[in-house]
């Protein structure tokens, strides 16, 4: 029997958020935005909900191969548990790292490095694409005899690990910092100074940073996010902006070689007729902005109602997906997705959003009408989109009214 520990332990997730929230507030630290925040737990809840359809076509990959072609026949003991927990943890280090030197690789997973602070919400900001690639990396403990549940669990965890080390609350651990990956070693891993780019790419031991070359320690003030910064809160184009990038760039390079040359090769490549190799700049610090656009505070209720509402749906989507049929889970995560992309472009006052608001409002009753939910969750949630449709008017009608005068 698969259990799904990441989805059990969401709500020790916003616990710990929690605390380190009221610690951060109560300290006045600043560590938290509200735009930022939402935004990092959005791709989360996208990366769940979409994971939902790839789950079993990358279980299958793993299983069919230890089913067919696996080497050995290893017993359930302590010694192989051991033994895969390094296995997994070492192509780890190799998928992490190669994730930062391929560009069609960093194309999902720029998206846990884009936040421009750090925090435990950053956590859970994890591409909703890079699950298509990343258990490929794992296939040799396949290959060698691991067994497919074994390898789940001990995965698992090893992503549960790295949560807590997405804090700046935690400051030096000792000794710990020579085997184990700290918060101090990944925050220099989210690091956009050049001298800590494609540094610290450990799971859950920093042993393999040090045996390879990559270990950086931390040394001068971590500044968050990319060096080309993403500058929106919209939870789709966050997922898809460099492969942009990356096929703009394919379009204008000459011949068939350099066009595969834009995909495989690191960030920051380009033809020598394109301006050749380009670097990580140099922080300057009197310049350094965060993106932070103004938006209407009389809107800030409103978008976090909608995104609790967002965030409610998606874990019901979670942890219930196996009792509902097709129609139900994908018009469920279509709105969810959309709630999302809503909060967003709510945040950063887009023109399109108004449309798009009232049209997420209209489908979202019709797909809960139309689709087999139960009564009781029907009534409840027409009536909340209802309240959330009149609620919505009366901020744009102020929005105007204002603009007037």
């Amino acid at each position: 029997m698969k259990v799904d520990y990441i989805a059990l332990s969401v709500p020790v997730f916003f616990i710990l958020i929690g605390i380190e929230l009221a610690y951060s507030l109560y300290k006045n630290l600043a560590y938290y935005r509200l735009n930022d925040s939402i935004s990092n737990l959005s791709q989360g809840i996208g990366q769940q909900l979409t994971g939902i359809f790839m789950k079993t076509g990358l279980f299958f990959g793993y299983k069919y191969i230890y089913e067919h072609w696996r080497f050995l026949d290893l017993p359930n003991s302590i010694w192989v548990w051991l033994f895969l927990f390094l296995g997994v943890d070492f192509f780890y280090y190799w998928f992490h790292r190669t994730s930062h030197q391929v560009n069609m690789l960093w194309a999902a997973h720029i998206v846990h490095h884009q936040s421009e602070e750090y925090n435990l919400t950053v956590a859970l900001r994890q591409s909703w694409f890079q699950g298509w690639f990343s258990w490929i990396f794992y296939l040799p403990l396949a290959f060698m005899g691991f067994q497919p549940l074994m390898f789940l669990t001990i995965s698992a965890f090893n992503t549960l690990y790295q949560f807590w080390i997405h804090t700046r609350t935690i400051k030096s651990m000792g000794f710990l910092e020579y085997v184990f990956n700290t918060p101090s070693h990944h925050r220099v891993h989210h690091g956009s100074n050049p001298k800590y780019i494609d540094k610290n790419h450990a799971g859950t031991l920093i042993i393999w940073d040090r045996l390879f070359g990559t270990f950086q320690k931390e040394e001068e003030e971590v500044y968050y996010g990319t060096t080309k910064p993403l500058a929106s809160w919209n939870p789709l184009w966050a997922n898809v902006h460099y492969w942009d990038d990356l096929i703009r760039t394919a379009r204008k390079a000459k011949g068939i070689g350099d066009k595969i040359k834009v995909f495989i090769k690191p960030p920051g490549w380009f033809p020598e007729y394109m301006g050749g190799m380009q670097y990580a700049p140099q922080i300057d610090k009197d310049k350094f902005r965060k993106y932070n656009p103004t938006y209407n505070s009389n809107i800030t209720g409103y978008i976090l109602i909608q995104f609790i509402t967002a965030l409610f749906a998606g874990s019901a989507i979670l942890f219930l997906y196996h009792k509902l049929d097709w129609p139900q889970l994908i018009s469920g995560t279509v709105f969810v997705l959309l709630t999302l992309l809503s909060c967003g472009g709510l945040f950063e006052q887009k023109k399109w959003q108004v449309k798009l608001e009232y049209l997420r409002l209209m489908i979202g009753v019709l797909l809960i009408l139309f689709f087999g939910f139960a009564i009781g969750y029907k009534i409840a949630f027409v009536m909340l989109l209802f309240i959330s449709l009149i609620w919505f008017y009366r901020l744009q009608k102020m929005n105007t009214d204002a603009s007037k005068n």
